[in-house]
């Protein structure tokens, strides 16, 4: 599956419980998720969306997954579907 197309579920699937899919872009900062998921209830939730087969998190991705998460910040890799639908049915959970 496409890179893209990961995008899109993922996007669909957010609006679905009320939220936002906004593409990230951070410039001067590289390795930031391309993702930012905003949740009602203000749950805000970073994502690195990469193709299953081919997506390897660069470097400096890793490590500002690393950043994020020493900030207590949610922060996904998503690669397929079903680890979306996993996402998406923990937030169904909270909300």
């Amino acid at each position: 599956m496409r890179e893209s197309q990961i995008e899109n579920y993922l996007k669909r699937e957010i609006e679905k419980l009320g939220g936002q899919c906004f593409k990230f872009v951070s410039p001067g900062n590289k390795g930031v998720p391309d993702r930012l998921l905003i949740l009602p209830g203000g749950k805000v939730i970073f994502a690195e969306l990469k193709n299953g087969n081919q997506g390897r998190l660069s470097a400096l991705q890793v490590r500002m997954q690393t950043v994020l998460k020493n900030l207590k910040c949610r922060t996904y890799v998503l690669t397929t579907r079903s680890e979306i639908d996993k996402l998406i049915a923990e937030l169904r959970e909270e909300l």
